[in-house]
């Protein structure tokens, strides 16, 4: 070895655990493990959440004398809507036919609200419990329109873009709202008289941000570690924030009063209403 001359520094590779990630946070808590449901037991919960809500919607607008196969096929195709509809344009199996765990949780959601309609007025009146139903209901919905926005990138061929753009948008778009469609026969009347509901709204932008940060990545043009999984938590932050904004949880507490006497006063309502009817 010449005088005055040290060994040769080698450089290690650094691995890729190693490698500081700044967007970390968005996975590295609780909040996070629920929204991407990584366990079956959230997963679950979350289906039967998600399907009690649409029973509330449902079962509101549906005689009580009506056949209980009837109720069950309409809570069944809000349930599900979007998860039929989408399939078919891919050419795949609809959510209800191969999910098991769907029926399941549609046939709970039906027990609980034909045997104990008194949830019906629970949910309306105590914040808490409207609360945890919505953030099982937006969790799941987050699932299914990131599943399916996914789905379609990876089967639509691309055509004037190097991607496919619209496809995966509008079939995310229904997959968070294909059940205000359904049965066929209600046509466009979910959006006829004042534009684009809630639920169309935050589905079509939560399609637009998936798909576009996941193609981005893919593209090269951006490079965030594991995007996939943390665009599904933005999704879901965004799902839950929209509906609690929707359902007066960020006004004040007068106003939640207020609108929570109200909402007893309409139940009583009804309730007097209907007795009245069978009475007739």
């Amino acid at each position: 070895m010449a005088f005055g001359k040290g060994k040769a520094k080698v450089s290690t590779p650094v691995a890729a655990d190693d490698i500081e990630d700044p967007t970390a946070w968005i996975l590295n808590n609780e909040f996070a493990n629920f929204v991407l449901m990584n366990t079956n037991e959230i997963k679950y919960m979350c289906m039967v959440g998600y399907a009690f809500l649409h029973g509330c919607k449902v079962f509101k607008k549906i005689s009580p004398d009506a056949p209980a196969s009837y109720k069950l096929v309409n809570l069944a195709m809000a349930c599900t809507g979007g998860g039929i509809i989408v399939p078919i344009l891919l050419n795949t199996i609809p959510v209800t036919l191969a999910i098991d765990a769907y029926p399941i949780a549609i046939v709970i959601s039906y027990l609980l609200h034909t045997y104990f309609p008194v949830l019906r007025e629970v949910l309306e009146l105590s914040p808490i419990f409207k609360g945890a139903v919505v953030l099982f209901y937006e969790t799941n919905r987050a699932y299914v329109v990131t599943l399916f926005t996914a789905l379609a990138a990876s089967t639509i061929a691309p055509t004037q873009f190097s991607v496919p753009v619209f496809g995966p948008i509008v079939c995310g778009t229904i997959a968070g709202c294909g059940g205000m469609f359904l049965p066929f026969d209600k046509g466009l009347g979910a959006i006829e008289a004042n534009g684009l509901p809630p639920p169309v709204f935050s589905a079509l932008v939560a399609a637009i941000f998936f798909h576009g940060v996941t193609q981005l990545d893919k593209s090269g043009g951006i490079d965030i570690v594991d995007v996939s999984r943390k665009a599904k938590v933005l999704v879901a932050i965004w799902f839950i924030s929209y509906a609690y904004y929707k359902n007066g949880f960020f006004s004040s507490s007068k106003t939640t009063t207020a609108t929570t006497t109200t909402k007893a006063v309409a139940i009583k309502t009804e309730k007097k209403e209907k007795k009245e009817k069978k009475n007739k």
